[in-house]
């Protein structure tokens, strides 16, 4: 095991004017399963692929516990990495693909055989063991590549999406088999992924990049709660964060079509240090009640989730249409086309700078 650091990493692509991960500083803990988040071409597999060796580093440097790493060849570097497509071995059983990193290492039979055992014991696969990888399902191929990866007992685990292939009830039950394989291993995992809900219910802390550079990098509830600016307010959470532009009022407030927002004190301060005659407004579905006053709005979609419902509006604020989604009672969820009101929450509201998109206050 080992902690794993990023300093002043880049990859610059030919071609390429900006570089595809610019600057990238970042330490995981010994132990850790960060999760490296972001829309396509936000630098997250490239990022992960500068850290298997993969790719190469352009400037900066990569360490994996006290060695650099940077010039170092994958074989080197002590981490195992499960792909996408699983990459297993078509014409060998379950048995071998697992078996197989451990005979390049010239491991002798009667270990391999027993790691093997262990192994496919730990992910539930030893009933598998004599099938190819055709007459497997998509989550039992995934166990074996996982299987492949743990059995050299490397320092560091890479995982590159590797549940995209997985319908969507097997990816929430595969997802809670790695965390708690992980946990159970204790081993140093960095995971990318573009699914935001995968990253916020597997990772013990979880970065988020935007066009190569890092955004923020904390625990789930702190990115939720505490978004450091516009752009991992508007991409953490789903459904997303209502975001727009309001005027600021003369009386330290801000009118929202009806609804009043008062300012915190810090976040005063911050409107009246830069000088701002407006800011973006963010508000969580969970802030903006159905209530009898406050942004006059219709309903357009009712999503019915079972033990929730949100009610996707469009109302009008600061003379702009704005949409608006609010969490609704699901036991009474309003109607298609209904008029109604939405009331934010007292103290809720998280306030931008409208020009860098910085988060105003604590």
């Amino acid at each position: 095991m080992a902690e794993v650091r990023f300093e002043q990493a880049s990859k610059l692509y030919a071609g390429s004017d900006a570089p595809a991960v610019d600057a990238l500083d970042m330490r995981i803990g010994d132990g850790e399963l960060m999760v490296l988040v972001g829309p396509s071409g936000s630098g997250k597999s490239t990022a992960l692929r500068m850290l298997a060796g993969l790719e190469e580093v352009d400037a900066g440097a990569v360490w994996i516990g006290d060695r650099d790493v940077t010039d170092d060849a994958p074989k080197a570097r002590d981490v195992a990495m499960v792909f996408q497509n699983y990459a297993l071995y078509p014409y060998l059983d379950v048995a071998a693909n697992l078996g197989f990193p451990l005979k390049m290492a010239r491991v002798k039979s009667a270990e391999r055989t027993r790691r093997v055992q262990a192994i496919a014991e730990l992910l539930d696969l030893v009933p598998y063991l004599g099938r190819k990888p055709a007459q497997l399902s998509g989550g039992q191929r995934q166990r074996v590549a996982m299987g492949r990866a743990i059995i050299r007992e490397p320092a560091v685990f890479l995982m590159d999406e590797p549940l995209s292939n997985l319908d969507a009830k097997l990816r929430v039950q595969t997802r809670a088999e790695i965390a708690a394989l992980q946990a159970r291993l204790s081993v140093t995992t960095v995971y990318v992924t573009h699914d935001q809900v995968e990253a916020m219910t597997l990772g013990h802390r979880v970065a988020v990049l935007r066009d190569g550079r890092l955004q923020q990098c904390d625990t789930p509830r702190r990115l939720y709660d505490h978004p450091i600016n516009v752009f991992v307010a508007g991409f953490i959470g789903s459904p997303a964060m209502t975001l727009c532009n309001v005027p600021l009022g003369s009386n330290g407030a801000l009118d929202l079509g009806g609804a009043r927002v008062a300012l915190p004190d810090d976040a005063a301060a911050a409107i009246a240090a830069r000088g701002l005659s407006s800011v973006v407004v963010g508000l969580r579905p969970e802030s903006l009640e159905l209530a009898g006053d406050g942004v006059p709005a219709k309903v357009q979609v009712v999503e019915e989730l079972g033990a929730d419902a949100y009610a996707f509006c469009v109302g009008e604020i600061a003379g702009s249409e704005v949409k608006l989604v609010a969490r609704a009672d699901a036991r009474r969820p309003p109607a298609l086309g209904e008029r109604v009101s939405l009331h934010p929450r007292a103290g809720e509201a998280h306030l931008f700078d409208p020009d860098s998109g910085e988060r105003l206050g604590a």
